[in-house]
């Protein structure tokens, strides 16, 4: 379904692609609180919620869970309502989980779960509509640095928030429903794709000029399934989102086993976050340069596993400085997964549909983060096994981007035939 005049019906020809972006990343920075808001007390949960601690590995994996079960769902609301209405929907969906988990104690579970589909189903149709609006790779690195200042705002002022309104931890958790509805309303506003005749994007545009060549047929396009350019990206995506979650779900009751006092362990899970901030908005530039890109890629996961180590073995006084580098080689390391779906892509419809794919599996797969993390930490009753074994993955991470880079385009559109006037069709 076409966004028909949603956003010229409120702004007509003052809307610009400007309103657009600012919209992306406020929906950006809305995808990661629900998730670090409940990170950063963590310890707090069993007693304010009356959650059976032995539920809380379950806490961390629902969300990203969600994220796996419901990848199609972005894809399927854009056809219908528009990309914009697609994302404001989910973002009032969002909202209205955040109040409910927070204030029910007994839906504590199902909102984390519900919060994490409307996550999702948001998420999956920013590179959409970055693709669609021919953004550049500053345009990816802005979107992804809102997903790290989100994660960022959530785990840092948590606590803040908590003193400020007498103590009360559910409505620190509830607050966060404010900026989701104000990210709502933006991306409603903008639509989320050019206006009508500004040339958006298409998968598959074979015409030069009007009227010089005319699409008559076409050929079917490989499925996606079949394209293993997808699949490496994919696999590129959820191995970073993997280790992503397994470290905001347990850094800070790590930090706190080494010694750290939990309003410390807290910040720091910020830092992570805020460390990161300039990596997640340059990586996507720097990828666009095939000739950074063959070793960004690689060198990403290697990196990650180095600084996952340095953290391991640092004492106290040097958490800050080491949990510093891993924020920025594993924020670096989303900007990049985030910016493989639009540089891997041949148009929007095919930048959304890898984006479902490779967040969907993905975030299937990045469910098994932080469950298997909290498994290996109570069955060893340490950490060292669980961050080796993290480090190892990061090695695999570095294998899968490597293969993401090479291959032909991912396209979902059929190849269309075109007849140049007096010619013979030819394939574009």
């Amino acid at each position: 379904m076409r966004e028909k005049r949603q956003a010229g019906a409120g702004l007509g020809p003052r809307l610009t692609t400007g309103l657009v972006l600012l919209a992306l990343v406020m929906v950006s920075i809305n995808l990661r609180p629900a998730i670090t808001t409940v990170a950063g007390v963590m310890n707090q949960m069993p007693g304010v919620f009356g959650l059976d601690p032995s539920l809380l590995p379950l806490l961390g994996t629902l969300p990203v869970l969600a994220f796996g079960v419901s990848g199609p769902i972005g894809p399927w609301l854009a056809r219908r309502w528009g990309t914009g209405r697609a994302v404001a929907g989910a973002l009032v969906v969002l909202a209205a989980a955040l109040i409910v988990r927070a204030t029910v104690p007994a839906l504590l579970l199902p909102g984390t779960f519900l919060a994490g589909m409307a996550i999702m189903t948001a998420s999956v149709l920013v590179p959409q509509i970055v693709k669609a609006n021919r953004g550049t790779g500053w345009w990816t690195g802005l979107c992804t640095m809102g997903f790290g200042l989100g994660a960022a705002l959530g785990a840092g002022l948590v606590q803040p928030l908590q003193h400020l309104l007498g103590g009360s931890l559910p409505w620190a958790l509830a607050v966060w429903a404010v900026p989701a509805l104000v990210g709502a309303i933006l991306i409603y506003r903008s639509g989320g794709t050019p206006r009508e005749g500004a040339g958006r994007a298409t998968d598959g545009d074979a015409s030069s000029s009007a009227g010089t060549s005319v699409p008559v047929h076409g050929r079917p396009a490989t499925p996606l399934r079949k394209q293993r350019t997808a699949w490496a990206v994919t696999a590129f995506f959820g191995l970073q989102a993997m280790l992503y979650f397994a470290i905001t779900s347990w850094l800070a009751v790590f930090l706190v086993s080494r010694g750290l006092a939990p309003a410390e362990s807290a910040a720091l899970l910020a830092w992570f976050s805020l460390a990161g901030l300039p990596a997640s908005l340059l990586a996507p530039v720097l990828a666009v340069r095939p000739g950074i890109l063959k070793i960004l890629a690689p060198g990403l996961g290697l990196s990650v596993a180095l600084a996952l180590l340095g953290v391991l073995a640092a004492p106290a006084g040097l958490q800050f400085l080491m949990v510093g580098i891993l924020g920025v080689v594993q924020s670096a390391g989303f900007g990049l997964a985030m910016a493989l779906v639009v540089i891997r892509s041949a148009g929007p419809q095919s930048a959304g549909r890898l984006s479902a794919m490779s967040q969907g599996f993905g975030f299937a797969l990045a469910s098994l983060g932080p469950l298997g993390a909290g498994l290996l930490h109570t069955l060893t009753g340490g950490w060292e096994v669980t961050f080796w074994v993290l480090a190892a993955e990061a090695v695999v991470l570095a294998g899968a981007g490597f293969l993401a880079i090479r291959g032909p385009l991912v396209s979902v559109e059929q190849a269309p035939v075109t007849a140049e006037p007096g010619s013979q069709p030819t394939l574009v």
